[in-house]
């Protein structure tokens, strides 16, 4: 009786690990599905800028309902252009867990994606190598869109951090000041089968998971080269 006991808990356990390396990957197609259709939007992330940025940050199907009860709310993922100095091509992503923060009635009460644009190697260096407070540790505002670019550019270039939001279909810049960010090290462990450090994730020509596909093909087509 323990025996099979012992069985049944093993062939549990092994169901319940599938299923959340599963999601995860659902996780980080949908992140690319998701930048996808934004950036094929007509009024979006103005290349200008996507194309200044070092990291792209993509935050899935976020609930209202966590907003609620509070802690972790937002899961996705993070690629930055490789090489040390953040001149390369799209890398491998890290996953990330956005959470805290005050702004729960700008988001309303259907799923909402976010996109955050890193745009310069001190934030994207804090992300990778710790957890950061948004409009603390790194500064963060709310990303022009389509027209609003061009008078917006000197705010935008002093941020470390650009953040957007998409609700019920409609497009904007989203401040996420008082949320913090970081790496979801369980997950990447999930995905890279092994403890991986974010930055050498980022840094270290690790192999993309199949998952990744559409979320690097779509920034390679939309930026395929720094400015």
């Amino acid at each position: 009786m323990y025996r099979w006991s012992y069985v049944l808990c093993a062939v549990l356990a092994f169901s319940l690990s599938a299923r959340a390396d599963d999601a995860i990957e659902k996780r980080l197609q949908a992140s690319g599905e998701v930048l996808k259709e934004i950036l094929d939007m007509p009024d979006s992330i103005p290349k200008s800028l996507l194309d200044k940025a070092d990291c792209v940050i993509v935050l899935p199907s976020v609930k209202k309902a966590a907003f609620i009860f509070g802690g972790s709310y937002g899961r996705g993922a993070m690629t930055c252009r490789g090489g040390a100095n953040y001149r390369g091509p799209w890398s491998a992503p890290t996953m990330m867990v956005l959470e805290g923060g005050s702004f729960g009635l700008q988001i309303g009460g259907q799923a909402t994606d976010f996109v955050l644009l890193v745009m310069n190697a001190k934030g994207a260096d804090s992300l990778l190598g710790s957890k950061v407070k948004l409009g603390a540790d790194a500064s963060a505002v709310a990303g022009p869109v389509g027209r609003a670019a061009e008078a917006s550019t000197d705010v935008a270039m002093r941020a470390e951090i650009l953040s957007y939001s998409r609700s019920r279909g409609l497009f904007a810049g989203v401040s996420l000041a008082g949320a913090t960010l970081h790496a979801d090290r369980e997950a990447n462990q999930k995905i890279y089968g092994r403890d991986i450090e974010p930055k050498e994730i980022v840094h270290g020509n690790i192999k993309p998971p199949a998952a990744a596909s559409v979320l690097l093909s779509v920034l390679t087509k939309h930026s395929p080269h720094p400015d």
